[in-house]
């Protein structure tokens, strides 16, 4: 039987790059010279936060624009950042934490597969993790389902993989 996934990945290994090229970039900047404006990251198996650092929350919102060019240059999705809220440090520096989503939540994934009965599709979408597993007797059915799913689904990066026969 016919069946694909819908996924949402990020390359950890460009947002690393990405990451460098940033903090490269904010060391070189004139309007950076004798600030403490970087970035971190914080790393574990289940997830990938940034924490960027800055004198002000003006010279915060500079930092994120340069991260999210670099990520945009090394094609990694904005949408797949979720930035927190900023904090007070010592004195007038503030943090932001941002957390790099990856894989797609349980409401998320319900909510793709409600979308796929109401369409009233033959197919037949089942959750598997933090991905979604679409199944149709033809392929047609999953090629409509893959354009009413990108068409639907805005707010998150997805990805269509492992199409088989």
């Amino acid at each position: 039987m016919p069946s694909f996934d819908i996924v949402s990945q990020v390359d950890r290994q460009e947002v690393k790059n990405a990451l460098e090229q940033a903090n490269k970039e904010i060391q070189n900047r004139y309007d950076f010279k004798g600030s403490d404006a970087r970035i971190e990251q914080n790393a574990s198996q289940a997830s990938l936060e940034l924490a960027v650092f800055a004198d002000d929350e003006f010279k915060l919102g500079q930092v994120m624009d340069v991260l999210r060019a670099r990520l945009a240059k090394r094609n990694v999705d904005a949408r797949s950042l979720e930035p927190g809220a900023v904090e007070k440090i010592s004195g007038d520096k503030v943090k932001r934490v941002v957390k790099v989503k990856i894989g797609i939540a349980q409401e998320k994934g319900k909510e793709i597969v409600r979308l796929l009965k109401d369409a009233k599709l033959k197919v037949t979408g089942s959750i598997q993790g933090d991905a979604v597993r679409v199944q149709g007797a033809k392929k047609d059915d999953l090629q409509a389902a893959i354009q009413l799913v990108r068409k639907s689904v805005a707010d998150l990066p997805l990805q269509f993989i492992n199409f088989r026969d």
